[in-house]
């Protein structure tokens, strides 16, 4: 068999499978509450890899793992990321279940086995066709790469750091308001007056 022919077979079991799964689609809807099937997230995942340049690959991190700049990434995690991705990186909060597809537990081999260089290149360009946003434009190189250093550490985060990184979570006005003792606003004011 000729190259020519068998290119023309390989494309059309392509087309096959891809109206297959097209097929698939339309009759089970295109629903975000949904989880990825095993296609969808072996090509999103190889086509991120794809995506990310081999010199971004093998870049190393400038920033030391001190304790100072380890601190200054968990607290830009907690403000900046968490809404997403928790304070412990699991992805378990409402935003986080709520995203098609689901943020990554950031624990995970999945992860962790990345480059440091693989992580701030999503963090500093955002991945496509997901939820995660490109942070290049409105974070300094430095705070991406301390989020790097933290995200290495959420495997061995201790409980005591995962409580002291609320108080760098984004709180709502009626939050703040009922943390400083005045009167909630809103959906909050009804709830709080009947209780």
């Amino acid at each position: 068999m000729n190259l020519w022919k068998l290119a023309i077979l390989f494309l059309c079991l392509i087309a096959l499978v891809a109206a297959g799964y097209g097929a698939l689609l339309i009759r089970h809807g295109f629903s975000a509450k949904d989880e990825p099937s095993a296609l969808e997230k072996t090509v999103a995942r190889a086509v991120r890899n794809l995506s990310i340049p081999r010199d971004a690959k093998q870049t190393r991190n400038p920033i030391p793992a001190t304790a100072e700049n380890m601190a200054e990434g968990r607290e830009h995690f907690a403000d900046h990321c968490a809404t997403c991705h928790a304070n412990d990186g699991s992805g378990d909060t409402e935003m986080g279940r709520n995203l098609y597809p689901k943020p990554p537990d950031l624990r995970l081999p999945q992860t962790q086995n990345l480059t440091d260089g693989e992580i701030f290149y999503i963090i500093q360009n955002g991945i496509r066709l997901t939820g995660m946003p490109a942070w290049a434009e409105s974070h300094e190189d430095d705070d991406n790469w301390k989020l790097v250093l933290f995200i290495r550490h959420l495997p061995n985060l201790t409980a005591d750091e995962k409580k002291d990184m609320e108080r760098f979570n984004p709180k709502s006005e009626d939050d703040h308001h009922e943390h400083e003792g005045g009167t909630p606003s809103g959906k909050a004011a009804e709830e709080h007056h009947h209780h």
